[in-house]
């Protein structure tokens, strides 16, 4: 049955949790690396280039202002260092511009070779485990959620780079607020610690929510794949299962829209609250530079160059804590990867193990053997013996849960 997003329990990842899942990071990057040591040191460095634009463009705009401020003031005066400005800017947005793709381009081409080689793991790790595992419900959670990890996660390298990427950007800006008015920072503050720890809180249920409705997304799943699909079109006919997939697929995808409802509202009305707060800060920054420069306290240009700097502080400073947020929690997704790749086999090969035969002469023998799956009471199989000459052909007959699909499992 459905749990509905009423009844079903959501454990929230606690700050040390999140902190805690931080520490895959490293692993995580060694992964990125193997996968294309020249991708990522280029994109690294193309995010370091980037960083520092922001600050020079605004520096750029504000001599531009108060070299036309200083033209209007004295007509006829030299215009050659105006235009170079002018010329210098146009370098620099064109710059940024490119730089901006290039980086795009990276991140894309190292995803993709990212998902192929965390694909390729994951295969070759899942061949060396049981085969009881598979019939393990846990299990299975365990590896849809390892699945989904290998594909879209350089999200989580692209976060990272362009968290530090905006510190250096952040601390470059900074420095011009510090010499300016220090006390502009307190508004800072006041606009974007609100609205992280609202962003930290949403990304944290957010992560629970989905990781809760793990065996559900994968019976979605599931329901898409009999009720769509070729291979299973005949017997979806033949016994009448259209309806009764339909409904369960409509029943479960209701209840997880439910949940998922209720987040994004919550969220949304969050968020405009905490948006109008910000504006107010960046509005009382805006008023007292605007006053410093009527009483000649600062220029035109230096009016520009520091509301830009707070506005782009602003936005930066809020971008980043949201992003601090959104890596905890893929990086909780990313534990989710590591989790499935620290899973071993409880069968191990004995040391003094007999190779296995390239060609089988004698074929396989069954004496008296038994089989339950861990956490069932119950035999699968129980005191079976016969004997698979090499070359014979064996027909296995009998009613469901006869234990014939375990037999075979046995065999491999």
């Amino acid at each position: 049955m459905a749990k509905s997003s009423r009844s079903k329990h959501i454990d929230q990842p606690s700050w040390r949790e999140q902190f805690a899942a931080l520490r895959q990071l490293p692993p995580f990057f060694r992964l990125v690396w193997q996968s294309s040591p020249g991708l990522t040191i280029a994109t690294a460095l193309l995010r370091l280039a980037k960083s520092v634009l922001p600050l020079a463009l605004l520096y750029v705009g504000k001599e531009i202002i108060d070299a036309v401020i200083a033209l209007i003031n004295q007509p006829g005066g030299d215009q050659s260092y105006l235009w170079t400005m002018v010329v210098i800017e146009l370098a620099l947005v064109i710059l940024s511009d490119v730089l901006a793709r290039l980086i795009t381009l990276t991140d894309s081409l190292l995803g993709d070779l990212f998902a192929n080689e965390t694909s390729v793991r994951l295969i070759r790790h899942a061949a060396t485990l049981d085969l009881y595992q598979f019939e393990d419900s846990e299990f299975y959670d365990k590896l849809e959620r390892a699945r989904r990890q290998t594909v879209g996660r350089t999200v989580l390298m692209s976060q990272v780079l362009s968290q530090v990427q905006d510190l250096i950007t952040v601390i470059s800006l900074l420095s011009g607020l510090v010499v300016f008015n220090p006390w502009l920072i307190v508004l800072l503050i006041i606009a974007i610690i609100p609205a992280f720890v609202a962003e930290n809180y949403f990304n944290q249920y957010s992560y629970a929510l989905t990781r809760s409705w793990t065996p559900e997304r994968r019976e979605l799943d599931y329901l898409r794949y009999v009720g769509a699909s070729d291979t299973t079109a005949k017997e979806v006919k033949i016994f009448g299962l259209s309806d009764f997939l339909s409904k369960r697929f409509e029943h479960l995808s209701k209840a997880y829209y439910e949940a998922n409802r209720k987040l994004a509202i919550r969220r949304s009305s969050w968020s405009i609250g905490l948006s109008a707060l910000a504006s107010l800060a960046y509005y009382g920054a805006l008023f007292f530079i605007i006053l410093q420069t009527i009483e000649g306290v600062i220029t035109v240009g230096t009016l520009t160059f520091l509301s830009g700097s707070f506005k782009r502080l602003q936005d930066m400073l809020q971008r980043m804590l949201s992003r601090f947020s959104s890596i905890a929690q893929q990086a909780l997704y990313v534990q989710d990867l590591f989790d499935f790749f620290a899973i071993e086999p409880a069968i191990r090969d004995r040391a003094d193990a007999l190779p296995f035969p390239q060609e089988i002469k004698e074929g396989f023998v069954f004496e008296n053997v038994s089989f339950k799956y861990p956490g069932s009471e119950q035999y699968a199989i129980r005191h079976l013996s016969f004997r698979l000459r090499a070359g014979e052909k064996l027909a296995l007959v009998g009613e469901n849960g006869a234990g014939k699909t375990t037999l075979v499992k046995l065999l491999a």
